[in-house]
């Protein structure tokens, strides 16, 4: 993978193709760039020059001990578009990388030309919220690794996904540094969408998996950002992007080529 260094932290990153607008690829939480890789190469045969990121503390990047907000995250992104000469990408996140590319959005509205957020619990619900706690102590344990794939395998799927995918999905996550796995969690949990500066002002869709009890608020979501779209995946789980790609690239090609 290529590399920048940003205060002594390498940030990898993967890219493909040329043309505009340029598609930048932010992943989820204990993922990496490979989560993308159906939509890194539906992009750049399409004429985008196309950059998938690893995220600080995940895939080939430095892992430090520190804090992992979602602004931190988004602060990483503003400054690697600058240092590659990414000019206004289409910023299209999973899950965790949802949030980001919402914040990289609100609180850098000149950067990105266009947001998209893949199942991602920009507000998250209630009952969400009331259950991180427990969740967090167990993460906190010595057997971290069983419980973050317990919760994935049992939140992040529906019984129609691909069951070696499934299987490939838990390995890799579990497989990340606990002090990564828990201070992004608590920086999920502590994210305030309202704190962003501005909001969202670029074009935005919200694209939900497939899944009885949604990802995120979306009734106080529209309260708070009327002109989001919306769109959602058939049969699929949390990691529609990998499960039914086709059904996401399409929505994607649409949102860019009604919005640009």
């Amino acid at each position: 993978m290529r590399q920048l260094e940003r205060d002594g932290v390498a940030l990898c990153y993967e890219e493909a193709g040329q043309g505009e607008p340029p598609v930048l690829l932010v992943h989820g939480w204990c993922c990496d760039h490979t989560y993308f890789a159906p939509q890194f190469e539906h992009f750049a045969k399409r004429g985008h020059r196309v950059v998938a990121v690893d995220l600080r503390g995940h895939g080939e990047s430095d892992k430090p001990h520190q804090r992992y907000a979602m602004q931190d995250f988004a602060n990483d992104l503003a400054w690697m578009c600058q240092h590659l000469e990414l000019a206004k990408p289409v910023v299209i996140g999973h899950s965790m990388g949802g949030i980001v590319a919402f914040d990289l959005a609100a609180r850098y509205p000149d950067l990105p030309s266009s947001v998209v957020m893949l199942d991602a619990a920009i507000v998250l619900p209630s009952a969400a919220r009331a259950a991180i706690p427990s969740l967090l102590k167990q993460l906190r344990g010595p057997d971290y690794q069983n419980v973050l794939r317990g919760y994935a395998s049992k939140f992040l799927f529906i019984p129609t996904d691909d069951g070696r995918r499934k299987e490939g999905i838990l390995q890799s996550m579990s497989s990340a540094p606990q002090h990564v796995v828990v201070s992004a969690f608590e920086g999920l949990r502590d994210y305030d969408p309202t704190e962003a500066a501005g909001g969202l002002t670029v074009p935005g869709v919200y694209i939900a998996a497939d899944e009885l009890q949604p990802r995120s608020d979306m009734e106080r979501f529209h309260e708070m950002f009327s002109e989001i779209l919306y769109g959602k995946a058939v049969g699929s789980g949390h990691f529609c992007q990998l499960e039914v790609p086709e059904q996401v690239n399409a929505m994607i090609d649409r949102f860019i080529a009604v919005t640009l």
